[in-house]
């Protein structure tokens, strides 16, 4: 997988693109405003970046959300707002579906003009590190995604205005930012393909006992080499993020299943009970059997 940047070609007569998946971030079709649809090869389960922004709303599915140097698990509800070059990529389990809406208002555009489109300054740089969106506003946001399909022209264009103006006024509690710092350009760097290979690699086989030398051989890099740039890439070390992998796997087999703790801990990829226990406790404040039973009695209530 070669992390690249994807060009984004509207649709004629359309100012934004709508996309939406049924099976696969793949294989997306962008919905027309007339009403029609055409055919696309996504790029969302690859490493990629653009300068459009884009609002990403999954309704189907599960798996790993990586943007920027963030690594976080993604469920059906999840909405995501990007802002422009901020490298990303979905990586599912099994099928998915949703949602996107992209757009791109640079500085020059005429957009700026309108002084009541000044308070979106403030959303677009807070996008640079990307924001996921929860409670009341990710709830109207879906309502409005899912109804831009059946509006056309001018209404459609307000209905986008709309939503970007309710995102805008999110409270900061629902808005949460993703990536520890703004990413404004990809950082093109000889060794972009080689640590993709890799971290491919990783997040498929994570479960597993990672070998180093076998990630050495996948990026074609020397040990030294690798870890300065994987740190670089990534903001951890290796062993940091296949922890953070393993640690988000967890939480997803202690509320889906009834397995133990223990089962959990070794299937996903933790030898030792008292580094997963202590790894746990650091990340979420609490041991695993505490986590699952508070988020069970969320669920109940």
């Amino acid at each position: 997988m070669q992390m690249h940047r994807e060009t984004i070609k509207l649709p004629p007569g359309h100012s934004f693109r709508l996309i939406h998946w049924s099976e696969s971030v793949s294989a997306v079709h962008s919905q027309l405003a007339d009403g029609g649809e055409e055919v696309l090869e996504g790029e969302g389960s690859h490493w990629h970046y653009h300068p459009e922004m884009e609002l990403t709303l999954f309704t189907k599915g599960w798996g790993n959300r990586f943007v920027g140097d963030h690594i976080g698990g993604f469920e059906a509800g999840d909405l995501v707002l990007l802002g422009g070059m901020l490298p990303h990529y979905w990586h599912a389990s099994g099928e998915t579906a949703g949602l996107c809406l992209q757009w791109h208002f640079p500085e020059e555009h005429p957009l700026w003009n309108l002084p009541e489109c000044k308070v979106l300054a403030g959303l677009f740089k807070r996008a640079t590190r990307g924001l996921r969106l929860k409670g009341a506003v990710r709830d109207m946001a879906a309502e409005t995604m899912e109804g831009l399909s059946h509006t056309n022209g001018l209404f459609r264009l307000g209905r986008l205005l709309e939503l970007l103006a309710e995102l805008a006024g999110a409270p900061p509690d629902d808005a949460e930012a993703l990536a520890s710092h703004s990413f404004t350009s990809p950082g093109h760097t000889n060794y972009q393909d080689s640590l993709s290979r890799a971290l491919r690699h990783l997040v498929a086989c994570f479960r597993d006992e990672v070998q180093l030398d076998e990630v050495l051989k996948i990026a074609r890099m020397s040990r030294p080499t690798f870890a300065r740039q994987f740190k670089r890439h990534t903001g951890r070390s290796l062993s940091d993020f296949l922890t953070e992998l393993r640690l988000q796997a967890a939480c997803r087999d202690l509320l889906g299943t009834s397995k133990t703790v223990t089962e959990i801990a070794l299937d996903c990829g933790f030898s030792h009970m008292s580094f997963f226990n202590r790894s746990f406790r650091r990340n979420h404040g609490c041991s695993p059997s505490a986590y699952r039973r508070r988020q069970a009695q969320v669920a109940a209530d």
